[in-house]
């Protein structure tokens, strides 16, 4: 007759479970049975080991042995029989190195040749087996005696009364069966109970399905283009798939450990932890930008997904970066137009003489704006910057100044991350102190190096920062600004983020001081920035400048004024 093995998962997890628990069953009372004489046989040896090994330890045996004569009433056999009563041993006899009992549990034995080899113990080696001598058969020990100076001056040998071992074997199966049966029927009951709950969870489906529905997991997880993080209960990581392994720098050793244990300190960290919750964050993982969602599940765990959008903020970045410089043109154009209507208007009037000069001096006057920030800043794309931000910053009604202490070496060995850092500090610049009106705002800049370290310090007299918020400034998605509808997919918080990750990465720092006045200082310090030439140090700028070092002030066309 052909046997069906059940399809469904709770039925074959109650068949599998019935079947091992009556077979573990009864395999464990066999493996009980089988070895029990043996177990009881060591037992008995080895508390008689124990007992002849303790009354050899004694001191005062040794030294009694050699002293005295074998007598009933001596020493060695009060001693010996203290013992014995004390442990329960059903002889305790010590003898001379000649085989002499001097004490026995029949007195008549004193003074008496042992009935068994002594030689064994006599010789130093600890002897223990089942035997049978003058009071029957007993599971026996013998251990040599010594004296202090680790002589042999005799023996000890102990016996324990030895019941047969058959019939307390015997005499154990019927509790033994009790037991077992017990066990067998707890062992089904549990089972049933598990394969019902099966049944409520796996809603009746089969191992094949369940094969299934994980192979289209794990090919879905780890092929889509979407990191996810799943954590346990505990807040210890049960899954990274492939993306979010490549985008926070995890592998499987990840799995059962905590995100703080396997990640630095940051937001990443916290929305993986939970400590952080909101929809759609921002978060900054290895130079990478992120939007993390958390969703908890029933389990008491959560999943966390992850998407990349570090080349969305690129492009948004670059758009910014295309926007400023539309308003860059924008304001020159509205100066260039009212110095051709200027221009127009003298040679209506016939001033030619004058038309003449007023073009030389507006000429002369870019050409010197530009060779003075070439002289103090050598690397082109910073150089291009301060002068499309100060055409910026004009617009927006404040002045952009270059510190008299900026001294820049074409040395830079990533022109881009100096841009990327200059680039935040002076849009953060710009955007509070032209929030904060008051008389003449300005935004001073100073860029220098210091061997092969670069130091950029941007200060402003906008509100400046409350030293409680020092710390979080520079925390990945936090902003003091409202971001405008059409800036919301882009979020706000990134750039302070970047600018300390882009220093990390360098070994250096990047912190907020309060200026002297009102407004803030921002100093970003990038070690190894600066490239050294044919082996030799770049040589340091000037000292830091005082409160009363000069600087030049830039007009929206970059002129001094």
């Amino acid at each position: 007759m052909r046997i069906h093995w059940p399809r469904r998962i709770f039925a074959q997890v109650l068949t599998a479970q019935v079947t091992i628990t009556t077979g573990v069953m009864v395999l464990a009372t066999g493996l009980f049975l089988a070895p029990l004489g043996s177990e009881l046989d060591d037992q008995a040896m080895r508390r008689a080991l124990s007992i002849a090994q303790t009354t050899a330890a004694d001191p005062d045996l040794a030294r009694e042995l050699v002293a005295t004569r074998p007598d009933p009433r001596g020493p060695v056999q009060a001693d010996a029989e203290r013992i014995r009563t004390a442990t329960g041993a059903l002889y305790i006899v010590v003898m001379d190195t000649r085989g002499v009992r001097w004490s026995h549990t029949n007195a008549a034995e004193i003074g008496r040749h042992v009935s068994t080899d002594p030689s064994r113990p006599l010789a130093g080696r600890e002897v223990r087996g089942i035997d049978t001598g003058t009071l029957g058969r007993s599971a026996r020990a013998k251990v040599p005696l010594r004296d202090a100076d680790g002589r042999i001056v005799g023996a000890v040998s102990v016996g324990i009364a030895y019941d047969s071992v058959r019939g307390r074997l015997l005499g154990t199966i019927p509790g033994l069966l009790r037991y077992a049966g017990a066990a067998l029927a707890v062992g089904v009951l549990a089972a049933v109970v598990a394969s019902r709950r099966l049944r409520r969870r796996t809603h009746g489906v089969a191992f094949a399905d369940i094969s299934a529905l994980l192979d289209e997991r794990e090919a879905m997880l780890h092929g889509i283009r979407e990191g996810v993080v799943a954590c346990d209960r505990y807040g210890r990581i049960r899954l990274v798939n492939d993306e979010a392994g490549r985008l926070l720098g995890l592998d499987a050793s990840a799995a059962g450990r905590a995100p703080a244990e396997v990640l630095p300190p940051g937001r990443t960290t916290d929305v993986l932890s939970g400590r952080v919750t909101g929809a759609d964050l921002l978060a900054v993982s290895g130079g990478r930008v992120l939007i993390a969602n958390r969703v908890a599940t029933r389990d008491g765990g959560a999943v966390v997904t992850l998407r990349d959008r570090t080349e969305l903020e690129l492009l948004g970045r670059e758009l910014d970066s295309t926007q400023g410089l539309l308003d860059a043109l924008r304001a020159q154009d509205h100066e260039h137009a009212n110095q051709l209507h200027t221009l127009r208007g003298l040679l209506e009037l016939g001033r030619h003489e004058k038309a003449v000069e007023f073009v030389t001096e507006v000429a002369s006057a870019h050409r010197a704006s530009a060779e003075q920030i070439a002289e103090r800043v050598h690397e082109p794309l910073l150089a291009a910057l301060l002068v499309g931000k100060a055409a910026i910053a004009a617009e927006r009604g404040v002045s952009l100044r270059v510190s008299a202490a900026t001294l820049l070496p074409d040395a830079v060995v990533d022109p881009r991350d100096l841009v990327t850092v200059l680039g935040n500090l002076l849009d953060n610049a710009l955007d509070a102190t032209a929030e904060r009106r008051r008389a003449e705002p300005f935004v001073e800049v100073e860029l220098r190096a210091e061997g092969t370290t670069a130091v950029l310090r941007v200060s402003d007299t906008g509100p400046g920062v409350p030293p409680a918020l020092r710390g979080e400034i520079f925390t990945d998605g936090w902003s003091t600004k409202l971001a405008p509808a059409a800036a919301a997919p882009r979020g706000r918080g990134i750039g302070l983020a970047l600018v300390r990750r882009l220093a990390e990465r360098y070994g250096g720092m990047a912190r907020v001081t309060a200026r002297a006045g009102g407004g803030a200082v921002f100093t970003v310090v990038l070690p190894e920035a600066l490239a050294r030439e044919d082996g030799a140090p770049v040589a340091p700028s000037a000292p830091l400048p005082t409160p009363s070092t000069p600087s030049t002030p830039l007009t929206a066309a970059g002129e001094p004024r």
